[in-house]
């Protein structure tokens, strides 16, 4: 087994400290996260056995996990790669366009696998960390030939080890399906909260009326600006693409509703329909 460094510990940090225990997958984890009140909870809760400076962590680790915001990612790896020698490095980021490109030239890129596990929450912190959360679920491997084979498979064993199935894509490939599958989501779901917000003045209405259909919709407009933000300035090309096609898509419902054309409404909402062969 093991000794893995997890360098934030909170959802997604905190979740994949909690299955490597579970799973037997790691005979030690190291914590290292630069919010004292994070590192603290986490040790409380038990993710991490201890937390420790980075350099400290890194000598003691085989694999280090960066779950950090994004742009945190992008200044944190270079440095990090410094200080490696045959220990892995995987990122589990929304963004890889621009991390590959940070460590294009890095003598030590091979070590570095950059990964997604298509897994989240709104919530946020080592509190929000979950049981299970992996199972089942895909992970993103990508631009895997740039990767050393041992790294590569270190990093592959290991998702299918959690029970995950692995997707190997092109990093700027990958960037451009989240912004569809994931981005622009919880763009819709911050833009419609702020709809409800604006319009209805009665929180008590809001808190009465909202159920399933509302509620599963907004909830995305829950999560941390702090992760978002810089996931929407990594990925703005792609998800402005993306902005344009849906409010192009709005537009044809609004237009069906003032000219009474309901015959098209019909056809649009039955085109939506079609996503019923895709998602269960």
């Amino acid at each position: 087994m093991m000794v893995v460094t997890i360098i934030g510990v909170g959802l997604i940090g905190g979740s994949m400290a909690i299955a490597l225990e579970e799973k037997g997958l790691a005979k030690r984890v190291i914590g290292v996260d630069s919010n004292k009140e994070h590192a603290a909870k986490a040790l409380e809760l038990g993710l991490v056995e201890e937390m420790m400076p980075l350099e400290e962590a890194v000598k003691l680790s085989d694999l280090i996990v960066i779950s950090v915001p994004v742009d945190a990612v992008e200044r944190l790896l270079p440095g990090l790669l410094d200080l490696v020698d045959k220990q892995v490095v995987m990122d589990v980021g929304s963004i890889k366009g621009e991390i590959m490109e940070v460590i294009k030239d890095h003598p030590k890129k091979g070590r570095f696998v950059p990964t997604h596990p298509m897994w989240g929450t709104e919530y946020s912190g080592p509190e929000a960390a979950v049981r299970g959360a992996f199972e089942g679920k895909a992970t993103v491997i990508c631009d895997k030939e740039a990767c050393d084979p041992d790294a590569l498979k270190l990093v592959e064993d290991l998702y299918r080890d959690l029970g995950m199935k692995l997707v190997y894509m092109d990093a700027y490939e990958h960037d451009v399906h989240v912004a569809y599958v994931s981005h622009i989501s919880h763009i819709t779901s911050f833009a419609l909260a702020n709809t409800v917000l604006e319009k209805e003045k009665e929180e008590d209405a809001i808190f009465s009326l909202a159920s399933g259909g509302f509620e599963s919709t907004v909830r995305l407009a829950k999560s941390n600006s702090n992760m978002w933000i810089p996931i929407f300035m990594q990925n703005r090309e792609n998800v402005l693409d993306v902005l344009n096609e849906h409010i192009s898509q709005l537009r044809k419902f609004k237009a069906c509703l003032e000219k009474e054309n309901y015959e098209y409404l019909r056809e649009l909402i039955e085109h939506a329909n079609n996503i019923k062969k895709i998602i269960k």
